[in-house]
């Protein structure tokens, strides 16, 4: 049964997988670490011009050793969860420092490495060294849990069925085009909102093939986001913008944001040449974050006094800092 999975999942990567993905050609362990870090809780469409930008600037692991973690959030700006960008400077400094600047060909070695899970780890060990590994990102386990009939909703027995059949159905030649081939499945013919049976290469097999059914543990779950509000106070001059490194342990941790109104940093409104609020919303992926921005222009910058990270910053050094997307689209209009 495996085989004939797997077998048929590689013939059909072969003949209709997306092999045009920029991340699926001049393969190199450190290009997939990269892709897959981007994938994570985001579409290929999205990724795309992200990766393409990011493989430009740090093409392979020796560009990347010398990256600053500023560097990494403003070329990863707009791509959201920045966590992962962080752990990709993480990951990079561990590889530089205790593997000598390789990128590991271990499977307990790469998922020790910070932003890798056990999935990561195997599309790494599939995809870059051809060894086989299973894998189980969201694709995968729709495309499992509909062939083998799964119907489990606790989360920890899911997981722990899901895994054992993604081992059992893994191929064991052609790995990397079985890998790609899954993943592209489920993203494609077996999708979330709807099972294209007619073009499914399991559809003989598959338990639910035909069949009027979408788990609902499969289907992204509609929910409504709380909201939070946000008080900025964005000083600016002709050239330069004030602006303060968020510390704060939630989203935006280390991103260049303008100071909040309950920071206990004083600016003297009186003193600015003019006066604008713009407000705004932003969708996160847990938080709709509703912002008000009073926009203060000053002649010339002040000094401030913090105990945290607060400069003037040069309005043609934005790109190289990490800066949230809807504060960035404010900052490129003043």
């Amino acid at each position: 049964m495996s085989n004939n999975f797997s077998e048929k999942i590689i013939s059909w990567y072969l003949e209709k997988g997306r092999k045009d993905l920029p991340w699926r050609n001049n393969i190199s362990p450190y290009r997939v670490w990269i892709s897959e870090i981007m994938l994570q809780q985001t579409q290929v469409k999205t990724v795309i011009p992200y990766f393409k930008k990011f493989i430009e600037r740090y093409p392979d692991i020796d560009s990347i050793s010398q990256a600053s973690e500023d560097e990494l959030l403003a070329i990863w700006s707009g791509l959201g969860f920045y966590k992962r960008a962080q752990n990709i400077f993480k990951a990079k400094e561990i590889i530089k420092n205790d593997f000598s600047n390789k990128f590991p060909d271990k499977f307990e070695e790469i998922l020790m490495l910070p932003g890798i899970g056990r999935s990561t780890a195997g599309a790494i060990m599939a995809i870059a060294y051809k060894k086989s590994y299973p894998i189980l990102d969201a694709n995968v386990k729709r495309v499992i849990t509909r062939y083998s009939g799964i119907d489990e909703f606790s989360k920890t027995k899911l997981d722990k069925a899901l895994w054992l059949e993604s081992t059992k159905l893994k191929a064991d030649k052609k790995i990397f085009e079985y890998t790609q081939g899954v993943m592209d499945l489920g993203a494609t013919v077996c999708t979330a909102k709807n099972m294209n049976c007619k073009n499914c290469p399991l559809n003989k097999e598959c338990e639910s093939a035909f069949k009027s059914l979408n788990k609902g543990l499969l289907l992204p779950k509609s929910k409504k986001l709380k909201k939070e509000k946000m008080d900025y106070v964005l000083a600016y001059t002709l050239d330069k913008i004030l602006l303060i490194k968020r510390d704060k342990k939630r989203f935006w941790q280390s991103l260049w944001v303008p100071i909040e109104k309950n920071s206990g940093i004083i600016i003297d409104h009186s003193k600015a040449e003019s006066i604008n609020k713009i407000n705004i919303s932003h969708k996160l992926s847990h938080l709709e974050l509703v912002i008000s921005v009073s926009l203060l222009k000053f002649k010339k910058p002040f000094d401030v006094l913090s105990n945290s990270e607060v400069y003037w910053i040069n309005k043609i050094d934005i790109d190289n800092i990490g800066v949230p997307k809807p504060i960035k689209d404010i900052l490129v209009t003043l």
